[in-house]
């Protein structure tokens, strides 16, 4: 179950959303690249590049690009595709909590 997934996620560093998707990541031990889009450029436009659309998260589950997700929709998708199971563990954040802007 949990075996060969590649998970790259475009992240904020500070958004309830980018929180949400971390949450779940965590919650199910997968191992991801968390690339952050704030503060690089270059992650960024290869967000752009990969999704076709700026809004963010963008998580890409094995060449997969799930785009302008939350949390709780990638745990849908995860469970869904089934490549976890289903896990009753407490996430430290609201996985499907908006960003806000400061």
């Amino acid at each position: 179950m949990q075996t060969q997934l590649k998970i790259i996620a475009y992240l904020k560093p500070h958004c309830g959303w980018s929180k949400g998707v971390r949450a779940v990541l965590e919650k199910y031990s997968l191992p991801y690249e968390d690339k952050d889009i704030i503060n690089s450029e270059a992650n960024y436009m290869e967000m752009l590049k990969k999704s076709t659309q700026h809004l963010s998260p963008c998580v890409e589950v094995n060449g997969n690009m799930l785009a302008d997700i939350s949390g709780e929709e990638l745990e849908h998708y995860l469970l869904h595709e089934r490549l976890i199971k289903k896990s009753t563990a407490p996430t430290p954040v609201p996985i499907d909590a908006a960003c806000q802007d400061h």
